[in-house]
């Protein structure tokens, strides 16, 4: 098999993995478990505490200590063997801290994932910028086929989209060791420093005005990420309490009206390259976040009736929203530090993202929707969605002059290197 295919492969399952119970989650909360709602927000601050220190501290092991791919293997292997003890579970508080086992083992794959793929496209001389995003694509359709295959068997409420995904996890993990080998970038010499030797070099980089920068925009970036992920299904549902929308598409089929989101993913993914070279790295993270206005605001105006448009609409900009941060913000690290610090690097971006990102967009959004915009039970969406809308046109804004970058496109061309 070619280089690109056995990547492309591996993309594809890392995903698949995560599609197979995290938008279904919630079916197998209240309908099959009948438990609280209260609990339930609890599980998504698992993905959040998970991603603070883990991707990191493996980033850091990949560095210093053990080959990449090798590590990556081990950690989908030990995450399938929880989620396949998941289904056992029959309290929500023993449920939360299994889940957070499982998260803490898949989290850091995803940056993992990334140096990985990184390191054995620039060892077999590929160019990165050109040959990574439609690889990478591969993920988001692994994500929706698994969304897909666990609605359409019958299973998004039962614990099968456990077994569905511990399957995969291990045989990912046990695929992994047959990658190119991705050895650490430095040894430890005697003469380290005791930051050296606990592989802590990366942290440096926020000693650095433009990375300390960059890593405070994607923890907020990584807060409205974290808004789709908890309040976008529930919302399209929510349409179901109004008698003339009840019977509507968005209302019986939601989940596979947000996998559209994801759908547009692909298709994003694939004109990055040519907006990165277009334009560059700062500009695109900047379109990102504008795109996150959109989101937003959109939802803020749609319905199931005249509104429809606006939330298809605002499905299909999410794709622009997601790819253009993550994947381009990816890049900006690998092309912003130095090989000896990179997976540790793309670990950090990963911690800010969707670690303390996530988890300070989970825990203030849910204060705040409870306390100004939730009257006798019903949550106020309209104003909601414009209060995201705010947050996310706010930091475009300070983003737009706070961040330097000039758009170098050599720099972009040559990626690799």
């Amino acid at each position: 098999m070619s280089i690109k295919f056995r990547l492309t492969l591996m993309s594809f399952l890392q995903f698949f993995v995560w599609g197979a119970w995290l938008i279904t989650v919630g079916n197998y909360w209240f309908e099959t478990k009948q438990w609280s709602g209260a609990e339930f927000g609890a599980i998504f601050s698992t993905l959040g505490l998970s991603s603070i220190v883990m991707p990191a501290l493996t980033g850091i092991i990949a560095d210093k200590f053990i080959n990449a791919e090798k590590l990556y293997g081990i950690l989908h292997i030990l995450g399938g063997l929880v989620l396949f003890y998941i289904p056992q579970v029959t309290d929500p508080g023993t449920f939360y801290w299994v889940i957070f086992a499982a998260m803490i083992c898949y989290m850091p794959t995803i940056s993992l994932s990334n140096s990985v793929a990184y390191t054995i496209l620039k060892n077999n001389d590929f160019n990165v910028i050109k040959v990574f995003p439609p690889i990478r694509v591969w993920g988001t359709i692994g994500f929706i086929a698994a969304m897909w295959l666990t609605n359409l068997s019958g299973n998004k409420a039962s614990a099968n989209m456990f077994y569905i995904s511990a399957v995969a996890a291990i045989v990912l993990g046990i695929y992994s060791f047959t990658l190119p080998k991705c050895p650490p970038q430095r040894l430890i010499s005697e003469n380290a420093t005791l930051t050296q030797k606990l592989g802590l070099d990366a942290f440096k980089l926020f000693g650095t005005y433009k990375m300390a920068l960059f890593f405070l925009f994607s923890m907020m970036l990584g807060a409205a990420l974290q808004l789709t992920n908890m309040y976008g299904d529930v919302f399209l549902s929510e349409f179901g309490k109004m008698p003339e929308y009840a019977d509507s598409i968005i209302v019986k089929k939601s989940t596979l009206i947000m996998s559209i989101s994801q759908v547009s993913e692909t298709l994003f993914i694939l004109a990055i390259p040519f907006f990165l070279k277009r334009f560059g790295i700062k500009q695109v993270m900047l379109i990102s976040m504008l795109a996150w206005v959109l989101r937003f605001g959109l939802f803020a105006y749609g319905d199931p009736a005249d509104g429809l448009w606006m939330i298809i609409m605002s499905c299909i900009v999410y794709g622009m929203a997601f790819d253009f941060f993550n994947i381009s913000g990816s890049l900006f690290v690998e092309t912003s530090t130095d090989s000896s610090i990179r997976s540790s690097a793309q670990g950090l971006f990963m911690m800010m993202s969707n670690g303390v990102g996530a988890f300070l967009g989970g825990m203030i959004s849910g204060i705040v929707i409870d306390k100004f915009f939730t009257h006798d039970g019903t949550r106020d969406w309209h104003h909601i969605w414009l209060a995201f809308a705010g947050y996310a046109l706010v930091i475009a804004f300070l983003f737009s002059f706070m961040f330097k970058h000039k758009h170098n496109p050599d720099e972009v061309e040559n990626v690799i290197h």
